[in-house]
């Protein structure tokens, strides 16, 4: 094969690969070797600058923009949609649109999220990206061309053989919330300022002068629309079926087909019913969805219908947006109050005048350590933007400065700690400060303990709530774990509020919680760092308690997910004499587990053991985290990818390609009730 030739065929599997990665979500090949193509394309265009072209995966960053950015006038005008936050409003849409086509006209609708991004328009040329142009304010937008250039989502070369000769694609580019979490983590780390929220940090990204700047931005596009289109490319395949559409559902298959990129989530319905059904079961998944949505987005199916329906000045007849509860409001910040965990972190809390966003109140919000509140400039008094994610506990994001009053009093680390009085110390390599009595000093850090150790996925002593355990502590009932296992009657029925039937069923729940597992004993004390997962490799790697007790660093490292850290940590816990002491007081009440095997003949023995299993989509129970360590505890090696070598494959709402070739290549599919019968206890 030729140099040149080559270089062709490095393009081809590059995009190639970049399409299954960043678009199917099924990555084809290891990093390395994705690498090793993308290095051996560079060395071969630098050699032969002569064969570089703009779409080559190398030039997805290009020269600086000078002067700011271009104007660019849209040849159709990008829309505003009207708004509704009730079903009497899509409803009363829903007529007058009927209305206005006549009782006569049989019509269906598309229901699609509402990404929170930045919507931009494309325009491709005989298959190549030739320009990228922000809505700014409808008629007119910012050329980004450079910029979208540099997210992988966004092929730079289509190759279809029904591709208009130019057209326009309209999407919505975004950031998910775990690209925001990991890129606002490298900038604290890096001494910069992070980003305040996914749409911000998607819209400042997009307008980087530097596009190389905007390439160290995790950004994503999903397409939604088709704009305009004309002329047909050389090698057009006549009469094709799908082209030129006659729905919005096939402009979106098309898409597919063509490697543009579509959410899953969209689907058709036919009456108020169906579309109120959707709306409410994408909120109810919306949490889950791994990036924000602010609503959903109804469309007439029909483009002829959405012609003859036309347009108000700035918002089309055919489409109606729906819009959730707002996610972030300002408040004020009334004070800072620090509470103490189970490790003696200490943690300030912010106290906010009561709002109302995301659809709850809001009256508290987390700031994590003093570095973000020093991060923020924040003072007590001052005007704050929180963020509140479903369950999520709201975030203090920004100060509005200009409201600051003149009375703004500085945040005031603690130098002892707000329960106990010791002093609070910060280890320089740590964020967090924390109070030096320990559980045997610090009243706060024993409660949580506590509350940690009779947790669901611990030790599981239903009933054991935090103000029962604050109460046992301040009556003097228990003072360390093994107290849980001596508590008479008479103790609890002692406590406020605590009549002799929930006595009776909590003393129930204690003595079930006297048999246990080895995984959950050891994840149920409490180790800094030691979580279910790292509980479970320790449990199945030493197979006793006095196995794990008893090893040093370096045989603790040779555990999987156990690196020096952990096993620092691991040897100085069973090293202090109070914490042996704990262990051995437990068991004299009675607390019991079965040890476990050697790790081979422990992997055989799991039902799973041996097999490869692939999770696609998105599952309405657990996150994909949870789902995976299910999985692993099983005995299955989880994969990104289906193959052949796939024993079983578990699709959630809008599975995509992965579900396609499981079913291709005859695998196990469950969905996800079956799913949870099979990694159920």
């Amino acid at each position: 094969m030729s140099s040149h030739d080559r270089v062709l065929e490095l393009r081809r599997l590059i995009e190639h690969y970049n399409h299954s990665y960043h678009v199917l979500d099924s990555p084809l090949v290891a990093d390395a070797q994705y690498d090793a193509l993308f290095d051996e394309l560079v060395r071969i265009e630098a050699a032969h600058p002569e064969w570089v072209v703009p779409e080559s995966p190398t030039q997805r960053v290009g020269a600086p923009v000078t002067g700011g950015f271009p104007e660019i006038r849209h040849r159709e005008a990008m829309l505003s949609l009207d708004k509704s936050t009730s079903e009497e409003g899509i409803a009363d849409w829903m007529v007058r649109t009927q209305r206005l086509l006549g009782e006569g006209v049989a019509l269906e609708y598309v229901c699609e999220p509402k990404i929170d991004g930045v919507a931009v328009a494309l325009i491709y040329e005989h298959g190549r990206l030739l320009q990228a142009a922000t809505r700014g304010d409808g008629e007119t937008g910012e050329d980004v061309t450079a910029n979208v250039r540099t997210i992988k989502s966004v092929p730079l070369q289509l190759d279809a053989p029904d591709l208009p000769e130019r057209f326009e694609v309209r999407g919505e580019i975004y950031m998910s919330r775990a690209d925001f979490a990991a890129f606002n983590e490298r900038a604290v780390a890096a001494g910069n300022k992070p980003l305040v929220n996914p749409r911000n940090g998607a819209a400042g990204s997009l307008r980087q002068l530097d596009p190389r700047l905007t390439a160290a931005r995790p950004l994503s596009m999903f397409c939604y629309s088709l704009g305009w289109f004309e002329g047909q490319a050389e090698g057009q395949v006549a009469g094709h079926a799908e082209w030129p559409p006659a729905t919005h559902m096939q402009v979106l298959d098309t898409f597919r087909r063509w490697r543009l990129r579509v959410n899953p989530f969209i689907e058709k319905v036919d009456d108020l019913a169906s579309c109120m059904d959707y709306l409410r079961r994408l909120e109810a998944r919306r949490d889950l969805l791994g990036y924000d949505i602010d609503g959903a987005v109804i469309k007439v199916d029909s483009l002829a219908l959405q012609r003859t329906l036309g347009a108000l000045s700035r918002t089309p007849r055919w489409a109606m947006a729906w819009k959730f509860a707002a996610e972030e409001a300002a408040t004020t910040l009334l004070a800072v109050d620090f509470q103490v965990g189970r490790t003696g972190s200490i943690t300030p809390v912010a106290r906010l005048a009561p709002v109302f966003v995301g659809g709850v109140t809001v009256e508290n919000a987390t700031l994590h350590n003093m570095d973000q509140v020093a991060r923020l400039d924040l003072r007590i008094g001052d005007t704050v933007l929180i963020r509140r994610a479903g369950d999520v506990i709201p975030q203090i994001m920004a100060v509005i400065g200009d409201r600051r009053p003149t009375d703004a009093r500085p945040v005031e680390s603690p130098t002892q700690c707000p329960v106990c009085g010791s002093a609070v110390e910060r280890l320089a390599e740590e964020a967090v400060a924390r109070c030096s009595g320990g559980i045997n000093v610090c009243a706060a850090q024993r409660k949580e303990g506590l509350l940690h150790f009779a947790s669901r996925r611990a030790m599981d002593i239903d009933g054991m709530g935090d103000k029962i355990i604050d109460a046992l502590v301040d009556a003097g009932l228990v003072r360390r774990a093994a107290d849980f296992f001596h508590l008479t009657l008479e103790d609890l029925t002692g406590l406020p509020r605590m009549a002799e039937k929930s006595g009776n069923n909590l003393l129930a729940a204690i003595r079930d919680a006297r048999s246990t597992t080895l995984p959950r004993f050891i994840y149920a004390l409490g180790i800094r760092d030691v979580g279910e997962a790292t509980a479970l490799s320790l449990a199945r790697h030493f197979g006793t308690l006095d196995a794990l007790m008893q090893a040093d660093a370096q045989m603790l490292e040779r555990v999987p997910d156990v690196g020096p850290k952990v096993a620092s940590r691991l040897t100085t816990f069973f090293a202090a004499e109070e914490n042996r002491l704990a262990v051995a007081a437990l068991r004299a009440a009675g607390v019991t587990w079965a040890d476990l095997p050697p790790q081979s003949e422990v992997m055989d023995a799991l039902p799973l053991a041996g097999q490869t299993w692939v999770l696609t989509g998105t599952l309405e129970s657990m996150s994909r985290d949870e789902a995976k360590s299910r999985l692993q505890a099983l005995g299955a090696k989880v994969a990104g990818s289906v193959s052949a070598r796939t024993q079983g494959v578990i699709a959630g709402p809008g599975a995509g390609s992965k579900l396609d070739k499981a079913h291709e290549l005859g695998l196990k599919i469950l969905d996800e009730a079956a799913f949870l019968a099979l990694v159920q206890p």
